[in-house]
């Protein structure tokens, strides 16, 4: 059986605060919109997988770069609060003619959450987050923290030593054999060393902050407590971030939210196990009806 080619279209869309995303979007734009948001250190290559499934059953996907990754913009003022994630999030969202389905792992799916509150359940048709809730292992976020600032100032001196770091922080994953995908999460710079695609400064403590809080248990309560729109909680069953703890109290706040606990996957539920973290979605926008 022939293989479908997906159509894949790149844009610059405009976010807030004058910042332009990259994105890839995926399918036929008279389609029923979905929108992919990634976690902190990712890019929007990290869906490729999801959103290929999505615009072959017909859904119109545009997974985007947030700020200060990949190749979207960098925040000029150098700060990476959660309000510019969720401002970009919601001018993302009301770009399309229709609510789009928003799917966000880990910091998408705080700005997507937050977004929603913030604008009301009217911006989206459904939430599905991806192994992020209201609660987070503080191992886990340390652990991503120091995997995200591995490599320094100093970079990297090849694919080779990016390859390792990756490997180390996910071991259960077994190395590609073709390390050149590596390329889209890293940048060449000019004394040839490879450093994370990401601004240096998303990284930086905020001094007005409280320490590392990006985002308080308060606020995502309290807009965890506004959601009435269909809503899907995607675990890792592997995942250092949310404890089965962590979904059960999200299940009590949301108490209408569907909750699939994918096997074999860690934080990174897209890329540890894509073939069924997509089912899980595709199973979740069906029972909804799209």
């Amino acid at each position: 059986m022939k293989e479908i080619k997906i159509p894949v279209v790149h844009q610059r869309l405009e976010a807030s605060s004058g910042l332009t995303l990259a994105a890839d979007c995926y399918g036929d734009p008279i389609s029923r919109p979905a929108l992919l948001l990634h976690g902190g250190g990712q890019t929007r290559h990290s869906w490729a997988g999801t959103a290929e499934r999505l615009a072959g059953a017909g859904w119109y996907a545009v997974t985007a770069d947030l700020r200060g990754h990949g190749k979207s913009d960098w925040d000029s003022s150098g700060q990476y609060h959660h309000e510019g994630f969720r401002d970009d999030a919601i001018a993302l969202a009301t770009s399309f003619d229709t609510p789009p389905v928003m799917i966000g792992a880990s910091l998408g799916g705080i700005s997507s959450l937050l977004a929603i509150a913030e604008a009301g359940n009217e911006l989206a048709s459904a939430l599905i987050l991806v192994d992020i809730a209201t609660r987070m292992e503080a191992d886990g976020t340390a652990r991503i923290m120091e995997f995200m600032r591995g490599g320094g100032e100093a970079g990297f001196g090849s694919l080779e030593e990016v390859a390792d770091a990756v490997s180390a922080y996910n071991p259960h994953r077994p190395r590609p054999k073709d390390i050149s995908g590596l390329e889209k999460n890293v940048r060449l710079c000019e004394d040839g060393r490879y450093r994370w695609h990401w601004d240096p400064n998303f990284m930086r403590v905020d001094p007005n902050q409280s320490g590392d809080t990006f985002v308080t248990h308060s606020l995502l309560d309290d807009a965890a407590a506004e959601l009435t729109l269909p809503t899907l909680l995607v675990r890792g069953k592997n995942s250092d971030i949310v404890s089965e703890e962590g979904a059960k109290t999200f299940l009590k706040q949301v108490p209408h939210a569907d909750f699939a606990d994918v096997s074999g996957a860690g934080h990174m539920v897209a890329g540890d196990r894509n073939d069924l973290f997509s089912e899980a979605v595709l199973s979740f926008l069906g029972k909804q009806g799209f």
